[in-house]
């Protein structure tokens, strides 16, 4: 605990310039996981997205990530104090045959079946473009309307593309690295800064 509180003193006096109230916590986090202080830069935010996001946790909103690292990274105990689990369905035999049948990837299949979930949602993608593309699809047909999207690839290709969709969405909160980097640990880090604020 001492080390972490150290290390977001490090952080402050490093970044040397104040960073809004309500997404400090999310940001700092964010360079805490990974040394990088882009983060402070490349971190876009929706308009309430931090007090919506808030609101749906405490209201049990559930967590899908599209790794089982990203679904390891986020504090479960925490989220369970208010009714939530943490759900990842890329390894899920039925979505593994989903894909092949479709021709698609696991990824896709994993936001599909996401969709008949009948709960509050957020959506943590750190690793899949494929995931927040499809994720994006589908919010645009009406099959879904999450709490949350925290899109957050890692990459090369087609990352930047999938984060900019998201971006346009204009009834969807959201929490956007644009650019190249992220990734799981990122996208958990992003739900732990939320559950740690509630």
């Amino acid at each position: 605990m001492d080390i972490e509180k150290r290390s977001f003193e490090i952080i402050t006096e490093e970044l040397g310039y104040d960073l809004p109230e309500k997404e400090a916590p999310i940001i700092k986090r964010c360079i805490h996981t990974s040394a990088d202080f882009d983060y402070a830069k490349n971190l876009c935010f929706s308009e309430d997205v931090v007090e919506k996001a808030l609101k749906a946790l405490k209201n049990g909103a559930c967590i899908v990530t599209d790794t089982q690292m990203g679904r390891s990274g986020i504090n479960k105990k925490r989220l369970a104090q208010y009714g939530g689990q943490v759900y990842c369905f890329m390894s899920d035999e039925d979505v593994a045959e989903k894909a092949k049948r479709d021709g698609t990837t696991r990824a896709v299949a994993s936001m599909e079946k996401a969709c008949e979930l009948d709960e509050k949602l957020i959506f943590a993608i750190g690793n899949a473009p494929t995931a927040l593309i499809h994720l994006y699809e589908l919010i645009r047909a009406g099959k879904i309307r999450p709490e949350l999207v925290i899109g957050v690839p890692v990459g090369f290709v087609n990352v930047i593309q999938s984060k900019e969709l998201i971006l346009e969405l204009s009834d969807t909160p959201y929490i956007v690295a644009r650019g190249r980097k992220g990734g799981s640990n990122i996208a958990a880090c992003i739900c732990n800064a939320l559950l740690y604020n509630l």
